[in-house]
């Protein structure tokens, strides 16, 4: 009887604990945001969401977010595919160095894109030549969003490869079945969830980046400023009010997203 009642408050000081740390990790981070966009009334929250800087920030970093994550969804899905069924030499060095985005910190990402494509590097004299920039315009932009979301798209399509029976492309191809045609409506439509939940993440992560662009974007108003940049700025100007405003947005665009990866998951699970 006392093992059952020291076992039940243990358990419940367990759960208690992870709470604790949800709440105050997450949740309440959550709550002073949105309590600093509207602690000077509704008008002031409006007047920084329609700044035309602000707007301009949040649509070019979805923009340049959504070019990244579809990026990551062709060489994410081919990577994977690479690494699930082909044996090559170095391919578990290929394998954890997929990883290597995480355990970066993204302003060393950043400046190891500025080094290889800056002004001054090789691949940049080049691009000058042709009359093409690369650093300190999108293109900069996209790629550092690329790097510091490629995992996202390889590590969710991995484990339903290796789920994956094989009997069925086996049986594809002793009926006649061409390589491609076996891959569109065998193979394809079990990456698929792997496919959505990974290029969801990735979007939502890139459009949170801050370190590796802000090394590389230049961050012009209205040209490469993009909205985490935009709100450390107004933080730098003394305005928390309005990066708080603008932070909402890309909240809400944050919560809509693991809303639709929870649902494409539990649609998968099902």
């Amino acid at each position: 009887m006392n093992f059952m009642f020291r076992n039940r408050w243990w358990s419940f000081g367990f759960r208690s604990t992870i709470m604790l740390y949800f709440v105050v990790l997450i949740i309440v981070p959550i709550i002073g945001i949105y309590s600093q966009s509207f602690s000077l009334g509704w008008k002031p929250f409006y007047e920084s969401i329609s700044d035309p800087l602000a707007w301009k920030a949040v649509l070019l970093t979805v923009k340049l977010a959504f070019i990244a994550a579809l990026i990551n969804v062709i060489v994410g899905t081919m990577i994977s595919w690479t690494l699930n069924k082909y044996k090559f030499p170095g391919r578990r060095l290929l394998n954890s160095l997929v990883d290597l985005p995480f355990a970066l910190p993204t302003a060393v990402g950043g400046l190891m894109i500025l080094l290889l494509l800056g002004p001054n590097s090789t691949v940049g004299s080049i691009a000058n030549w042709f009359g093409f920039e690369i650093v300190f315009h999108e293109p900069a932009i996209v790629i550092a969003m690329v790097f510091v979301t490629f995992p996202f798209v390889i590590r969710a399509i991995q484990p339903l490869l290796e789920e994956m029976d094989k009997s069925e492309e086996e049986a594809a191809y002793t009926l006649g079945a061409t390589k491609s045609r076996t891959f569109f409506q065998i193979i394809f439509p079990s990456m698929l969830p792997g496919v959505l939940s990974g290029s969801m993440l990735a979007f939502s992560r890139a459009l949170a980046e801050f370190g590796a662009v802000v090394l590389v974007a230049g961050n012009i108003p209205g040209k490469t400023l993009i909205a985490s940049v935009y709100i450390y700025g107004e933080i730098e100007s003394d305005n928390p009010q309005g990066a708080a405003a603008v932070s909402i947005i890309l909240l809400t665009f944050s919560f809509l997203i693991l809303w639709i990866v929870s649902r494409v998951q539990a649609r998968r699970n099902g």
